[in-house]
């Protein structure tokens, strides 16, 4: 018997990159899967028909369409188990160029970043309560240390693995929320990060970037540890040690 028989679990964000190696983790340990995105839209479809699930279009930055997620999902699986907020997005601005940051820029990276998040998470709760089940936000090294695409995207990662902390001493003991903070992983976002990419093959002990599928690996390793809660598992190869 696969070890999540009988689940069922919602990702955000899961179209493509981190996202869909980590519905095809889930799904490839039974549970049942619900796919999302805002864009990606024919993907998103693609991926859940391949996996037997649903897909649902929603923006996460929006309370009323988390709402809709979640209960499009309960309706469709019959319960839920496990909620990955892997749902993001940035704007690269170098460091130093603060005039480049625009309100817009703060409002859309901390309306999907930490707020989505807030949002899936709290419309979950009565569902997860009910089977005991866990949460997995995926947030960044860039919340950890002073790097990243941009300032912005640093702050929202930070919140988001503030947030986590928070949630999981406010939902104990019934429902478990963890972190996973990648490091630079080989996604459609980063394509073009050569420079980048050979810095972090230069420095990281395992000398490599990372891929989705190392991602997946630690978010169904929490998924699957019932005495973890509260914990930010650094996935970056190494780099920030």
């Amino acid at each position: 018997m696969a070890r999540l028989d009988g689940k069922v679990a919602l990702v955000t964000g899961s179209a493509s990159g981190i996202g869909a190696a980590t519905a095809r983790t889930l799904a490839a340990e039974g549970a049942t899967v619900v796919v999302n995105s805002i864009r990606s839209v024919a993907e998103g479809m693609a991926l859940a028909e391949e996996l037997g699930g649903l897909y649902v279009q929603a923006d996460v930055s929006l309370e009323s369409d988390a709402l809709r997620l979640v209960h499009e999902t309960v309706e469709f699986g019959g319960r839920l188990d496990v909620v990955v907020n892997n749902a993001g997005t940035t704007r690269v601005i170098p460091f130093p160029d603060l005039d480049a940051v625009t309100d817009e820029d703060w409002d859309r990276i901390l309306g999907v970043n930490l707020l989505g998040t807030w949002y899936v998470t709290r419309a979950a709760v009565p569902a997860l309560r009910e089977h005991r089940g866990c949460v997995v936000n995926v947030t960044s090294i860039a919340g950890i240390r002073a790097l990243g695409s941009s300032i912005p995207y640093g702050v929202s990662k930070a919140a988001t693995n503030h947030l986590t902390r928070q949630l999981a001493h406010a939902l104990g003991p019934e429902i478990r929320v963890n972190a996973v903070a990648p490091g630079l992983v080989d996604t459609p976002w980063t394509a073009d990060w050569d420079e980048v990419r050979a810095q972090v093959r230069a420095t990281a002990p395992l000398r490599r970037s990372g891929t989705p599928d190392d991602i997946a690996a630690a978010v169904l390793g929490l998924v699957l540890a019932p005495y973890t809660t509260g914990a930010i598992v650094v996935a970056d190869g190494g780099l920030t040690l």
